[in-house]
């Protein structure tokens, strides 16, 4: 990446770890769940269901976030490439292509 691509983006953009979103997200839903077993509002048989909760929401927002960057990413490679196909002069090598 250039500084020119830094220049085009939004003030307060920067890049998303997907990795980082998802741990954080699981560990905020673990303590969610050991918070709401410590107050006893929860009976004994429903803690198995709850465990996985956090790891089922953390990788479907690792799923949509990874989906959404990509999509960004590849955007910003079509315009990179339209700008670079726009301003390529005319070699020798593409007047001899036309000409064919």
């Amino acid at each position: 990446m250039n500084t020119h691509d830094l220049d085009d983006r939004p003030s307060g953009f920067h890049p998303l770890h997907v990795g980082h979103l998802v741990m954080g997200l699981a560990f905020a839903g673990l303590v969610g769940i050991w918070a709401v077993i410590q107050t006893g509002n929860v009976a004994a048989g429903d803690v198995r269901w709850l465990l996985p909760l956090p790891w089922v929401f953390a990788g479907a927002a690792g799923l949509l976030a990874a989906v959404v960057s990509g999509r960004r990413r590849s955007l910003a490679e079509q315009r990179t490439y339209a700008a670079a196909r726009d301003a390529h002069e005319p070699t020798d090598l593409d007047l001899i292509q036309e000409e064919e």
